[in-house]
């Protein structure tokens, strides 16, 4: 049914010492060009590895933070690792940060009016 082509068989051919300069040229080239893009993609991995094991996890549980008497929590927020509480307590203002892997007392930050 189908028919293969005939063989041919040809005498390969030696190269002149140009274009055997010119393979061994490319060849050098594309092994440091692969050699790089190894290394790129390690370093990479590495990277991430490195901070997966670093990484902290967030705390668990439970924690009771006390307040003042007569005060009251006017906002909170989150902004990366901490944890940010305004309170109100008689009239003035007071900020209290938590570290958000911890839930430990970060800072407290007080405003009062000058007298």
């Amino acid at each position: 049914m189908f028919h293969r082509p005939p063989q041919i068989d040809t005498p390969e051919e030696a190269l002149t010492p140009e274009q055997e300069r010119v393979i061994r040229k490319f060849r050098r080239f594309s092994s440091i060009s692969m050699l790089v893009m190894v290394l790129g993609v390690a370093a990479v991995f590495g990277v991430i590895g490195y901070r997966m094991i670093r990484a902290k996890p967030l705390a668990s549980g439970e924690m009771t933070a006390l307040l003042p008497k007569g005060s009251r929590i006017v906002s909170t927020a989150v902004s990366g690792d901490v944890v940010v509480v305004a309170i109100e307590l008689n009239g003035a203002t007071e900020i209290r940060t938590f570290d958000a892997r911890t839930l430990a007392p970060a800072g407290r930050l007080r405003f009062a009016v000058e007298p």
